[in-house]
C-alpha cells in the first residue's frame, strides 16, 4: 500500500503546483468561495482539487463520501473544525498547506475519529505551534505513512523532526524526505524527554569577513595641532526579531551590539523633527560661502549624505544625532532589532569574527520574519577629536605672584649668559648651537581628547533571503555584494602610505614622489580593477540531528 500511497500523494502535489501557476485556476474566470449542495451529483468522485482559492470554511455534508483525495492547498481555511463535522469516510489524502490554520486546538482535529484511514497529511506552511499536542493526535492515525508540517513555527524548533520520528514510528516520508531506519534508530528515545524539550527556536549568525571597503582616511589632511584627529572604523549590522517572550538580556555578549534609536528623539514626532533638521540645515548653508573660499570644509558621510557640512562642533553635534534617524538602513525595522559587529579599523581584509545564537520562544513572529529576511548593511564610522583645552594656571592671584618672582629670576640669568657668551666672543670661542625645540619627533596626540558623536555612513544595504529556513533547508549562506566603491585616487593613496610605513620602501617611496610628484603607487588605471565591497554572513537554524546532541544541548 505504500508505494501506491506515495504515488498518489506525489501526482496530487504535481498538479496542486500546476493549479497555482494560474490566476483563475478553476478555469472559471473567478475565484471559489463555497461548496453547494451540487457537488454531491458527482456520486463517484473520489479525487477533488479546490486549491488557490477563497474558500474560508467548507460544509463536509456537501462533500460525496466516496472521496479518498480531498486537496485545498492555498485557501484561508482558518480551522479544521468545519472538515471534522461530518468527514468523508473513505478519505486517504487531506491537503490542507498554506492555509490559516492558528492554536493548539488544531490537534484535536487530526486524529483517527474523524480520520480512520488517513495515509498522507499535508498541513504545511499555517501557525502550528503546539508541537507535542500535534504529534499525540497523529499518533491516533494508524495509516499515516507521509506528513508535510515544513513552514510551521512548531518546525522551527531544534527537536522537530527527531521528536517527530521517534513518535510516528511507522512514518515513511516526513517533510518530503524518507524517513530511514537509521534516522530512527538516532532518534530512539527522544520522545521520553518531552518534558525537558522548550517550544524554541535557536539561530546562529555567523559573519565572516569584510572586503572592498574604501579607507577613506587617506582622502582627509594631516590634523593641526588643534585638531580634529579622525579616526574610522567600520562594522556590519542585521535586523533580527525581536522576541517578546524572551528576557532582554540574553543578547549580553560582547561581540552583539543591539543599536537603538535615542529615547529622546523616539518620543519627538515627526514634524517637530523635521522642524528640528531643517533649521539645522538652514544654519549650517549660511555658512558655506565663506567656508568653502577658506578650505575649512568637509564631506559629510552622515548616513550616505553628500553636502558638504561645516566643522563647527555644535552643529555638527546636532546634525550627527539626527541624521542617522533618516536613513533608514541604520533603523531597525518594527518588530525587529538592529544588532552589529564589533567596530575595527580599515585593511584590507576585515575579519568581523561574529557570532551569535538567537533564541527565540514567540514563533509566529519568527516565521513572519523568515518570510520577510533580513537586510545586511556595512557602516563606517567617522569620529572626530578635538584636544582638551588646559585652565590657564596665570588666572590665579597665587600664580600671578609666583610668576612675578620667576621672571626676574629669568632676566637676571640671561643677562649673566649674555656676559658670559660676549666674553667668550672677545676670546674667539664659539657657542654650541642651541637643540631645536622638538627636534625630528613626530607630533604625539595630546593626552586628553574629547570626541564628536560619532559620524555614520552607509556604504552599502542588502536583503538576504531566509524563507529557505521554513522549507527545510538547514542554513542560508551567502555573499552580499554591495559593488565597487573603492577609487583609484584612493587606492594609489593608500598604497603610498603602505609603502611609506614600510621601513625598506620609505626611501623609494620618498624617491619617487620627489621626482614625479606622483605618489609611489603600482596602480595603473587600464590595469585597475577594484574588489567590490562584499561581506560573508551565514544565518543557520539549529536542527538537532540525533537524540545525543539533543540532550547535549539540553545540558548546554
Amino acid at each position: 500500500m505504500e508505494p501506491e500511497t506515495r504515488t498518489l500523494s506525489a501526482a496530487v502535489r504535481e498538479h496542486l503546483r500546476q493549479l497555482c501557476l494560474h490566476e483563475f485556476p478553476c478555469g472559471t474566470g473567478s475565484w471559489v468561495s463555497l461548496v453547494d449542495k451540487e457537488l454531491l451529483k458527482f456520486v463517484k468522485l473520489e479525487e477533488l482539487v479546490l486549491s488557490a482559492n477563497q474558500i474560508k470554511e467548507i460544509d463536509t455534508t456537501n462533500l460525496p463520501p466516496t472521496l479518498k483525495v480531498l486537496e485545498l492547498y492555498g485557501n484561508k481555511i482558518g480551522s479544521m473544525e468545519c472538515l471534522c463535522r461530518h468527514p468523508p469516510p473513505r478519505l486517504q489524502h487531506l491537503g490542507l498547506g498554506h492555509n490559516k490554520l492558528l492554536g493548539p486546538l488544531e490537534s484535536l482535529h487530526v486524529t483517527s475519529d474523524h480520520w480512520p484511514n488517513l495515509v498522507s497529511l499535508d498541513l504545511s506552511f499555517n501557525n502550528l505551534t503546539d508541537l507535542q499536542n500535534m504529534v499525540a493526535g497523529l499518533q491516533t492515525l494508524k495509516h499515516l505513512r507521509l506528513l508535510l508540517l515544513q513552514g510551521n513555527p512548531l518546525a522551527l524548533m531544534p527537536h522537530y523532526r527527531g521528536f517527530t520520528i521517534d513518535n510516528l514510528a511507522r512514518l515513511c516520508v516526513l517533510d518530503d524526505i524518507t524517513v530511514a531506519s537509521s534516522e530512527k534508530h538516532l532518534f530512539r528515545g527522544l520522545s521520553h524527554s518531552e518534558d525537558l524539550l522548550a517550544p524554541e527556536a535557536q539561530l546562529l549568525v555567523t559573519v565572516g569577513n569584510l572586503r572592498g571597503v574604501l579607507d577613506s582616511s587617506v582622502l582627509d589632511p594631516e590634523p593641526g595641532p588643534q585638531g580634529p584627529f579622525i579616526t574610522y572604523n567600520y562594522y556590519v549590522t542585521y535586523d533580527f526579531v525581536e522576541d517578546e517572550e524572551g528576557e532582554g538580556s540574553q543578547y549580553g555578549g560582547v561581540l552583539a551590539e543591539i543599536i537603538k534609536p535615542p529615547s529622546s528623539l523616539e518620543q519627538l514626532g515627526e514634524d517637530i523633527l523635521e522642524d528640528i533638521i531643517e533649521d539645522v540645515e538652514e544654519s549650517l548653508e549660511s555658512g558655506l560661502a565663506s567656508l568653502s573660499e577658506s578650505g575649512e570644509m568637509e564631506e559629510s558621510i552622515v548616513s550616505g549624505a553628500s553636502e558638504p557640512l561645516p566643522r563647527s562642533t555644535d552643529s555638527a553635534e546636532e546634525l550627527a544625532k539626527l541624521r542617522p534617524l533618516l536613513d533608514p538602513r541604520l533603523c531597525p525595522s518594527p518588530g525587529t532589532v538592529l544588532f552589529s559587529t564589533v567596530p575595527k579599523p580599515w585593511s584590507d581584509v576585515i575579519p568581523c569574527n561574529y557570532e551569535m545564537q538567537h533564541t527565540l520562544k514567540d514563533l509566529v513572529p519568527l516565521k513572519a520574519f523568515l518570510l520577510s529576511g533580513t537586510v545586511v548593511t556595512v557602516v563606517e564610522e567617522k569620529i572626530l577629536s578635538w584636544p582638551v583645552e588646559q585652565p590657564s594656571s596665570s588666572d590665579s592671584p597665587l600664580a600671578a605672584k609666583k610668576g612675578k618672582g620667576e621672571k626676574d629670576k629669568k632676566e637676571k640669568e640671561k643677562d649673566k649668559k649674555d656676559k658670559k657668551g660676549k666674553d667668550k666672543a672677545g676670546k674667539g670661542e664659539k657657542e654650541p648651537p642651541k637643540a631645536q625645540k622638538g627636534g625630528k619627533k613626530q607630533k604625539e596626540l595630546p593626552k586628553e581628547l574629547r570626541q564628536d558623536p560619532p559620524i555614520l555612513r552607509v556604504l552599502g544595504s542588502s536583503p538576504v533571503v531566509l524563507e529557505p529556513l521554513l522549507a527545510g533547508e538547514p542554513f542560508v549562506s551567502t555573499v552580499c555584494n554591495f559593488g565597487v566603491i573603492r577609487t583609484l585616487e584612493a587606492d594609489r593613496l593608500t598604497l603610498n602610505r603602505d609603502a611609506k610605513k614600510n621601513k625598506k620602501g620609505k626611501k623609494a617611496a620618498l624617491e619617487v614622489k620627489s621626482k614625479t610628484k606622483m605618489p609611489a603607487a603600482p596602480v595603473c588605471e587600464n590595469d585597475y580593477q577594484p574588489e567590490p565591497l562584499t561581506v560573508e554572513i551565514q544565518i543557520q537554524l539549529i536542527q538537532w540531528r540525533s537524540t545525543e546532541e539533543a540532550l547535549r544541548g539540553l545540558v548546554m
